[in-house]
């Protein structure tokens, strides 16, 4: 019998999924207890779901449902203890929107989903109940693909939700719609051609959510701009910052200003570094480092305390010397790091300890010199749109290619940086997401001035690429956003890349290419419904490829 079963990230192993131990470094104990988690969920969904009909606000359980999911996103969060009391505490939860549900008038008995009833604490016992309610419970495989298809755009819905909750932005039917989805992952009178309908209004939904934080960073901290990210160091001591909360940045800038501590961002953050709103920070000095995966090798070398705001993070090694410099807060954790609480009645959250543990470190040691440039979200390219519109019609920009989504430590993702380096010189790549770390530093050289690679920022400013391509699409008085001179070739890793590829199929659009392999969670046929209706295919070699998309 399986330990565990997950093969919710492109790392699942053999391309089937993981059985005894997440390849992501999960325990099987972690990884049942993700999947008893997102059982609770579904449980407070179908009460939350019945009193949203009712036009009864849920907001406990809508932030609930969004922390608890964003917990299971892969590399988020490895810390058993964290999922036990987060069970725990779905137990009253439940109890206090059953009594909601009857106060306003709702007949108890119907609410007959297991989970509601569901009370264990004994670990033990958990972890044989996760067994049971796990992905592995549905016996239909396509049933089976279609339910974890809608759950994972709705953990990677859950990450942007959260990011817009924390900066004060909502919207409730994004909320509902989270609900019922959920809901309907449970019913076994769903056929796939429903549950396929499903899987792009999940898309649709993820276009709101991702325009939703758009909104929020944008009005929050100004449009991105064109930026030189310095990657070289200063002699200050310093903190590095992962992850993607923009919040989290902004509270950390303004606490440790005056310290003499110095902010470099690593990975994800980066895209930090083109909010105008940030840049008056004269400690805040760079970007350190690149992916999420090379984080073993450099933050040996950063000598200073590491923020995870989010995933990713990579488990240490036995012979890791950083572990007791590595700080988490919101929904990630591992065990053993120090966990910085959540923000309590409208206040800030107290980043007091890892400031005074950085006074204590060495300055980062420089691995690297130069810049990168970046910064060039939907209102930066529209500044330039004349400029843009001119080199393709004249030529000198051929087609666009759209390199969004992660990066990984597989050696097959070498290809994209092959196909980056090939690519002819009337091309120019734009990208979002870690997957920029591939070619982003590559002297790919310029187009009139316009640069060859346009990082629009993280992985939920894939939103601005598609605002791009409409406007495009509107601008050349095009019927079909696919007619534009555009060619989508995306690296996927985890379950935020996954609602980013329905948002682009809820937007009409095809022949996607998705690497370095299919999802797992794709059953023969669902694959065959994907290839068949939006053109999604794999990639081949770098040469096959080019020749391809350049026809």
């Amino acid at each position: 019998m399986n330990k565990m079963f997950c093969f919710q990230c492109q790392e699942s192993a053999k391309n089937i999924g993981c059985t005894i131990a997440g390849v992501c470094g999960k325990t099987p104990e972690v990884a049942n207890l993700q999947d008893l988690l997102i059982y609770m969920c579904k449980g407070i969904s179908h009460i939350a779901y019945r009193l949203n009909k009712m036009s009864v606000k849920t907001d406990l359980a809508d932030k609930f449902v969004v922390d608890s999911l964003f917990m299971t996103i892969t590399n988020a969060n490895f810390d058993k203890d964290r999922f036990v009391k987060k069970i725990k505490d779905s137990y009253s939860l439940i109890d206090s929107l059953i009594k909601e549900y009857a106060n306003n008038g709702g007949d108890v008995e119907q609410l007959s989903y297991e989970s509601i009833h569901y009370r264990e604490n004994d670990l033990e016992k958990m972890e044989e109940k996760s067994k049971e309610v796990g992905v592995l419970s549905t016996e239909n495989e396509d049933i089976r693909s279609l339910r974890e298809l809608t759950i994972y755009g709705l953990k990677g819905m859950a990450a942007y939700a959260e990011h817009a909750h924390n900066l004060g932005h909502h919207d409730n039917s994004i909320y509902e719609f989270m609900h019922r989805a959920l809901v309907d992952t449970t019913d076994d009178s769903l056929d796939a051609n429903y549950l396929t309908s499903l899987v792009l209004e999940t898309g649709s939904n993820g276009v709101k959510v991702m325009a939703l934080l758009d909104k929020a960073n944008t009005s929050s901290y100004g449009n991105p701009e064109i930026t030189k990210v310095n990657i070289g160091v200063k002699n200050n001591p310093a903190i590095l910052i992962s992850g993607h909360d923009l919040k989290d940045m902004e509270e950390l800038l303004k606490q440790t200003e005056g310290t003499g501590v110095d902010v470099y961002t690593h990975s994800e953050m980066l895209p930090a570094n083109y909010y105008p709103a940030f840049k008056k920070y004269k400690h805040f000095v760079g970007n350190y480092g690149s992916s999420w995966w090379r984080q073993n090798i450099e933050f040996e070398t950063f000598n200073g305390p590491i923020l995870f705001t989010t995933n990713c993070i990579v488990p240490p090694k036995s012979t890791s010397t950083y572990t007791d410099r590595v700080y988490t807060t919101g929904s990630s954790g591992y065990p053993g790091f120090i966990h910085i609480k959540e923000r309590e009645d409208g206040k800030t959250k107290d980043f007091s300890q890892i400031i005074e543990h950085a006074k204590r470190c060495q300055p980062p040691t420089e691995i690297e010199t130069g810049e990168i440039i970046g910064g060039f979200a939907h209102a930066q390219v529209f500044a330039l749109a004349d400029k843009i519109i001119d080199a393709v019609k004249s030529g000198a920009i051929k087609k666009f290619f759209v390199m969004a989504g992660c990066d990984g430590r597989m050696k097959g993702r070498e290809y994209y940086t092959e196909f980056a380096n090939a690519l002819p010189k009337e091309t120019v790549i734009l990208t979002a997401g870690c997957a920029k770390y591939r070619y982003n530093k590559l002297p790919l050289g310029d187009i009139g001035g316009i640069p060859r690679v346009l990082d629009a920022g993280q992985c939920n400013d894939s939103y601005s690429l598609a605002v791009i391509a409409l406007k495009l699409k509107e601008i050349f008085e095009l019927n079909d956003i696919n007619e534009l001179p555009i060619a989508y070739n995306i690296a996927w890793y985890e379950q935020k890349a996954v609602i980013v590829l329905l948002a682009l199929l809820s937007l009409g659009v095809k022949n996607i290419h998705l690497g370095p392999t299919l999802p797992a969670f794709l059953s023969p046929n669902v694959a065959n419904v994907l290839v068949n209706n939006f053109g999604i295919a794999g990639i081949k070699s770098v040469k096959e490829d080019i020749e391809y998309f350049m026809a």
